[in-house]
């Protein structure tokens, strides 16, 4: 997903995303269409990065995920594209849930996940760690049609004699970006009742943090305290200008969950590059 920041002296030109929701996709309602329009017109690659994101692969890498004992841990990827970082979460070792609203998408990742989980590329580790992560450890990959708003796909992620107790790993990089700012307090109310007990984390990868906030998305631009702000502040996460969003970071903690950790990843995708960062969440301590 690309932005249209213009530079200081420049006038705002919308992109063709940015001109298709304008178009007749402005509302909550008419969201997922929007979406699926587009897949169906093949022209996801107005937001396909490619492949999965290096700031993941690195935070996976550097230490094992914790679940449960006797089982893998499980994931969740809402707004997963053609799915490149599901098929990656898998091949070090989660069991992973991509959830996508356009069937068209959901066929392409499926496809995508057959021919990865055979013979992987080596994007989908760090440098020299394939060798790490056997094939006879890597997890199952599931993709689901259905709006993550919804929920009447959450049934789909329990397995037979299983009770659903959360996700042990959400993972958000361009869905909250993606979506109307109205629809910002759902966003972090849904990752709060779908996040598993600690030590389950929600990651984003914060993106884009350098586009202006009164500027049409998406994808739109957020910052730090928005993030915070729905997250932690339990807000709506809509502001008009940096000062503003800056100080949601000085609100008590009255929202779901709580941020552990904030860093400038080493490696991003180069949309992002200087300005992305990796926030961590947890549910807070009762």
């Amino acid at each position: 997903m690309t932005s249209s920041t213009p530079k200081p002296g420049e006038s705002f030109v919308p992109t063709k995303l940015i001109k298709h929701f304008q178009a007749s996709h402005t509302t909550r309602d008419a969201q997922s269409s929007g979406w699926s329009a587009l897949w169906d017109s093949q022209q996801n690659d107005l937001w396909d990065r490619g492949k999965p994101a290096p700031a993941l692969i690195d935070l996976i890498e550097s230490a094992p995920w914790p679940a449960p004992e006797g089982r893998r841990p499980k994931a969740l990827v809402p707004g997963c594209g053609k799915g490149y970082d599901v098929v990656m979460l898998a091949l070090h070792g989660f069991d992973v849930y991509g959830l996508e609203v356009s069937p068209t998408g959901v066929e392409a990742a499926r496809a995508y996940a057959a021919e990865q989980l055979d013979a992987p590329f080596a994007y989908n580790y760090g440098e020299g760690n394939q060798e790490k992560y056997p094939k006879d450890q890597r997890g199952e990959v599931t993709f689901l049609v259905g709006d993550f708003f919804k929920r009447d796909w959450e049934s789909e992620c329990v397995r037979e004699g299983e009770t659903f107790g959360g996700f042990d790993l959400i993972y958000d990089y361009t869905f909250l970006c993606a979506l109307l700012p109205e629809m910002r307090q759902d966003w972090g109310r849904g990752m709060g009742e779908l996040l598993g007990p600690q030590p389950a984390k929600l990651v984003c990868l914060e993106f884009p943090l350098y586009k202006d906030l009164k500027l049409p998305g998406p994808p739109w631009g957020l910052r730090e305290g928005i993030y915070y702000d729905v997250l932690a502040g339990g807000g709506t996460g809509v502001f008009d200008n940096d000062e503003v969003a800056q100080s949601a970071l000085q609100r008590p903690n009255k929202g779901p969950l709580e941020r552990v950790a904030r860093i400038r990843p080493p490696r991003t995708y180069p949309q992002g590059e200087g300005t992305d960062h990796l926030s961590i969440w947890q549910l807070k301590s009762r």
